[in-house]
Formats: structure tokens, C-alpha cells, sequence
């Protein structure tokens, strides 16, 4: 049997990385990346990207992921993406400016305005409004504008020729009829009438190819005439499908930049409060999710503030003797403001503090207690709102790779938490997808018939921990309220 291999691309704000699948053994070849950042600036608030950093990440990682293998075998892939970002092309398809992406908060006014239009709760992530920002804020931009698309759209765009958007991701936009999947004009019009023409078709069904890579891509990209190119999702729709989420309930916590909990539903889940998101999955099924702006960068501020690297930080905070709960000492994580609950303009506390508290192990775990707390606060909103999880969580991102912080979360969720072989289930969820649309098999049966394996460890809440995470969640929300507020 001739091999053949699916790719994954996952279009990460911090990086872009590229997997090698193989259809015949259902096992990763090989895998690459390249690392990019967030434009740099002074404006607060401001989170941008060149769209061609994405193109140039995906030609230079697609190359060394290859290096080696016959590249003749590739017969399809599909790309995941940073959700919410905003793209804007003009005429001749030319990108007018920087893409606004989902952690820029700038559009807070537009975000507040819509909400009382809208009748829910919209965070500045949601696309729609960074378009209202850029009517307001930039016109000339903003009337030039011909097409609007997201991050993974624009690479799609890119491989394919054909500007389309998936349901998963076009969840994010703000104007997605969630439950009848197809777009709100009602909510278009709002904003402007033009909005109709804007945005391009959605994608008829996750299990069919969107097109093939153009032949001039495919050169530049050294592929074989005739790859077929899947339709994508936003990366946490793909992460769900590389961590094996493919039954009701399964729950995914992805410990990245931002912090995100999603889990597979039969229906949607609609929160007027905005806290969860009413998403809809890669599958055809839907995919309730919350996400913080504050995961592992905070983390970082630690390590960048000592000058020590993670494992000297996991080690003093394994041997801190403050213990869960961190002795009292709060960490407020939201250095960039906060989506969820809706502070765009909160920032970073530290409280509880006394003499001989700034110490890094005990800050270092007063950093992933911090980022923990916040979203346990939003996954039991999740609950209250009709979710129903399974018994375990499936633990993805950089921050999953941390063996204290694994713990925190199992402890402080009181939930099993297992680990999926491949830490980049984004990139792996996509080149599912793309397995699946080759082989004419729905994405959802091919996951459930080959799903990615687990790490053997499985890490078990600690009953004597429950207690002092429950008094540091209850501290944690209390203090929050105090200096930024109700959700």
C-alpha cells in the first residue's frame, strides 16, 4: 500500500506549526514550527499581525516539516487558526492593514454598543466589533474594505483562490445565527447594510473539500498537483478533534496564551451573558466554550522577573511551603485586561500579600493558581448553563507540559486529567480533518475510529486539596468583583 500523508497547519498567535500525518499507519511523521509575535506597539489595547507573516510561516514550516519525506505522498490538509481576528482586504484582494486579532482590545466601546443592540453580551474578541472600530476609527480604511475574513480564511484564501468561512470559526465573528448555522443579516444591518456583501459564503458541510492548493502555491510549497484542502476551523474546534473530544460531553482545557475550556454538545448552549460562547464544532455539532485572555503569559512575567527558567521556578514552587492556595496570596491575572468575565480595561493584583510573600516559587504558583482559578470560575458557569462533562479532562497547550500545574488543575477542578499524546492537537485536529475528507469519511466517525492517543498518566484530584481551592476560588471571585466589578 502507497503512502500517503495530511497536513495539519495551525495559524497560532505566537507561532505557526505544520504536522505530518500518515493515513496508512494513523501516526505523526514528523512536525515543524516557526515562531512570530504580536506586532509591536505603544497603543494599549492594540493587538495586531501582518497577514503575510501567517503565509511566510506556512511556506518555511511546511518545508522542514517535509525535509526528507516524499513529498509527492501529500494528498490533502487543512488549516486551524487564531480565531476572531479581523482581515481586511480591497481591492485586487490587497490587505489594507494590520490584522486586528482576538486579543486586541481596543474595540471595548464598539463591543459595549453592540451588546445593547444585539441583546447579549459581546467581548471585544468577537470580529464584528473591531469592524464597527474600524468604521469609527479609520473610515477610509474601513470604505475601501471589499472582503472581510478571519485568519484562517486568509490562508485558505491563499492555498484555494476561494474566499469562504467555516461555521466553527465563523462563530466568532458576532454574527452567526449559532443555532440556525447561517449568518445573522439581522446583526449585519445593524452594523451596516454592506456587511451582506462583505463577508463571504459559509462552508455547506465540514466533511467535504473546500477546493485544491492552486498551482502556483503548490510549486512554491513543492506539493503534487491536485491536494485537496479541507475547511479548516478555528484552533479550538481543531484542538477538540486532536485531543480525541469527539463524544458528547468530552471537555478540553487548553493552557496557551489564552486559556480556553470547550466541550462537544448536541445543542447550543446561548449564554446572554457572554460568559460561554455559543460555538458551533469542525463536526456539524457544537462546541460551548470560554476563553481568558491570561494563561501562560503570566507565567512568564515570573519567569522574566527572576530570571529563571520554568523548571527552577516549578521546583521552588513544589517545595514553597505555602502550599495550594498559596497561603492566601491572590493573583489576578489579567495583565491585558480580561474576556471572560467581559474587563477589557481591568489589570494584574496582586493581594494578600505579607512580609517574605514575594518569593518566587510561591509567586510562580500564585501564576498558574491565578490562570486556573479564572477559568474554573467559567467552567462551573458552564455547568450552570446545562453542560454536561464527562469524567475527565483532557489537558492541551504549552502549559499542560508543566507537571505542577497538571496537578493544580486536577485539584483544583476535582477532575481527572488525562493528556493527549501530541501537544499541538490543533495542528493534529487538522490534519484529521483533512485525513477524513480525503478518505470520504465524516470527520466525527474518523475520529472516533482513530482517535489520537493518550499519555499513559493519568493524574487524580487530591481530595485533601479540595478545601483550600475552594476557599481560594471563593477569594479569588470575591476580590475580582471588589476592584473591577460584577461580570
Amino acid at each position: 500500500m502507497s503512502e500517503s500523508y495530511a497536513l495539519g497547519v495551525d495559524v497560532g498567535t505566537q507561532g505557526l506549526k505544520v504536522v505530518v500525518y500518515s493515513i496508512s499507519t494513523h501516526e505523526l511523521v514528523k512536525k515543524a514550527g516557526v515562531a512570530y509575535d504580536i506586532t509591536k506597539t505603544t497603543i494599549p489595547g492594540r493587538a495586531e499581525q501582518d497577514p503575510q507573516v501567517w503565509i511566510s510561516g506556512t511556506v518555511t514550516a511546511i518545508a522542514e516539516a517535509l525535509n526528507g519525506l516524499d513529498r509527492s505522498c501529500v494528498k490533502a490538509l487543512a488549516v486551524s487558526g487564531q480565531q476572531h481576528g479581523l482581515v481586511v482586504l480591497g481591492e485586487g484582494d490587497k490587505v489594507l492593514r494590520p490584522a486586528k486579532l482576538w486579543c486586541d482590545t481596543e474595540s471595548a466601546a464598539e463591543a459595549e454598543e453592540l451588546s445593547a443592540k444585539f441583546g447579549w453580551k459581546l467581548v471585544p474578541s468577537f470580529t464584528i466589533t473591531k469592524l464597527l472600530w474600524l468604521q469609527r476609527h479609520e473610515p477610509d480604511t474601513y470604505a475601501a474594505v471589499r472582503s472581510v475574513l478571519l485568519p484562517h480564511d486568509y490562508v485558505n484564501w491563499w492555498l484555494t483562490g476561494r474566499k469562504i468561512m467555516e461555521l466553527g470559526d465563523a462563530s466568532g465573528t458576532g454574527v452567526l445565527d449559532v443555532e440556525g448555522r447561517r449568518w445573522d443579516t439581522a446583526a449585519m444591518d445593524a452594523v451596516d447594510t454592506r456587511l451582506r456583501e462583505l463577508f463571504p459564503p459559509l462552508v455547506d458541510s465540514p466533511d467535504q473539500a473546500i477546493g485544491t492548493v492552486r498551482p502556483e502555491v503548490a510549486a512554491q510549497l513543492g506539493l503534487p498537483p491536485g491536494v485537496l484542502v479541507a475547511p479548516g476551523s478555528g484552533d479550538n474546534a481543531m484542538s477538540a478533534l486532536g485531543a480525541g473530544a469527539a463524544t458528547d460531553g468530552a471537555t478540553v482545557i487548553s493552557l496557551g496564551t489564552s486559556g480556553t475550556i470547550f466541550a462537544k454538545s448536541p445543542t447550543a448552549i446561548l449564554d446572554p451573558t457572554g460568559v460561554i460562547c455559543p460555538f458551533c464544532d469542525a463536526t456539524g455539532n457544537y462546541l460551548p466554550l470560554l476563553c481568558t485572555l491570561n494563561c501562560t503569559r503570566v507565567l512568564e512575567e515570573v519567569r522574566e522577573a527572576f530570571g529563571l527558567d520554568h523548571e527552577t521556578l516549578t521546583e521552588l514552587a513544589e517545595a514553597d511551603a505555602s502550599g495550594p492556595g498559596c497561603g492566601g496570596v491572590t493573583w489576578l491575572p489579567y495583565l491585558i485586561g480580561e474576556r471572560t468575565p467581559c474587563w477589557p480595561h481591568a489589570s494584574g493584583a496582586l493581594l494578600g500579600l505579607r512580609p517574605g510573600c514575594l518569593r518566587p516559587g510561591l509567586l510562580y504558583r500564585a501564576a498558574m493558581e491565578g490562570a486556573t482559578l479564572s477559568l474554573l470560575a467559567g467552567f462551573r458557569s458552564m455547568v450552570a448553563a446545562g453542560l454536561r462533562p464527562g469524567a475527565q479532562l483532557r489537558l492541551v497547550g504549552g502549559g499542560a507540559k508543566n507537571r505542577l500545574w497538571k496537578q493544580i488543575v486536577a485539584d483544583a477542578f476535582g477532575m481527572e486529567v488525562v493528556l493527549p499524546a501530541e501537544p499541538d492537537s490543533a495542528a493534529l485536529g487538522a490534519a484529521l480533518q483533512a485525513a477524513a475528507v480525503l478518505e470520504g469519511v465524516s470527520v466525527s466517525d474518523y475520529v472516533t475510529q482513530h482517535r489520537p492517543p493518550m499519555l499513559g498518566q493519568v493524574l487524580k484530584p487530591n481530595p485533601a486539596h479540595r478545601s483550600a481551592y475552594d476557599r481560594a476560588l471563593a477569594r479569588f471571585e470575591a476580590q475580582a468583583q471588589q476592584l473591577f466589578g460584577r461580570a
